[in-house]
């Protein structure tokens, strides 16, 4: 049953976090992060470095990976928010 649920985290983390992949590479090419809401990057970037925190206590490698992923991206955006509009 473990196994299994956590083979369901990891397929949930690998959706959730594929789907910054290309607003980051938008932002990328664009360098313009101008469409986002600070409020929201702000809170995407704590919440999933709390979601990393969590899963590294409780050893849960579909919350780990995928927020070690996610925190990066999130954060990018959000330096270009900060940077450039």
């Amino acid at each position: 049953m473990d196994v299994a649920v956590e083979a369901i985290g990891l397929v949930a983390g690998a959706m959730t976090t594929s789907a910054f992949i290309p607003q980051a590479w938008k932002t990328w090419r664009s360098g313009s992060a101008r469409d986002f809401s600070l409020a929201l990057l702000v809170l995407l970037v704590l919440g999933n470095t709390l979601w990393f925190g969590y899963g590294v206590m409780k050893g849960s490698t579909g919350l780990v990976v995928a927020n070690l992923i996610t925190v990066p991206l999130t954060c990018f955006i959000l330096w270009v928010k900060l940077r450039r509009g």
